[in-house]
């Protein structure tokens, strides 16, 4: 597989978890991706294992839309990648856009990729 098309299958998976959160499924999707120990470390300095993801995702309120920007992958060996980009997302009404680095480590499971681990940093200003 090429550089190119590594970056273009992580992508379609990150932008397939965007699109859940977009539509309120970002549960179901997340709880079928994660690794039974993922962790998500969110903007707030919450870490969140998978249950606690499930559980939050099940009443968050929809993104509208999203985009990714500057996208690369990071590799660190074996089956692990890490998807890093800068996240613009909004909500509806006159909430003002989140905008945060994010880096999404996946993990190779036989024919899928699992997030292990996900991580974003607001960008301030």
């Amino acid at each position: 597989m090429t550089d190119d098309e590594l970056l273009n299958e992580l992508l379609e998976v990150e932008r397939r978890g965007w699109d859940a959160l977009c539509s309120s499924t970002g549960a179901e999707f997340y709880g079928a991706l994660m690794t039974a120990d993922a962790v998500m470390v969110l903007a707030n300095g919450m870490i969140l294992d998978r249950d606690a993801v499930v559980a939050a995702l099940r009443d968050a309120p929809p993104w509208r839309t999203f985009d990714i920007e500057d996208p690369r992958v990071v590799d660190v060996g074996g089956a692990g990648k890490v998807l890093v980009y800068i996240g613009v997302a909004y909500r509806d009404g006159d909430e003002p856009a989140f905008r945060g680095v994010m880096s999404t480590t996946y993990v190779r499971h036989g024919d899928r990729w699992r997030l292990a681990c996900y991580q974003q940093t607001v960008i301030q200003g």
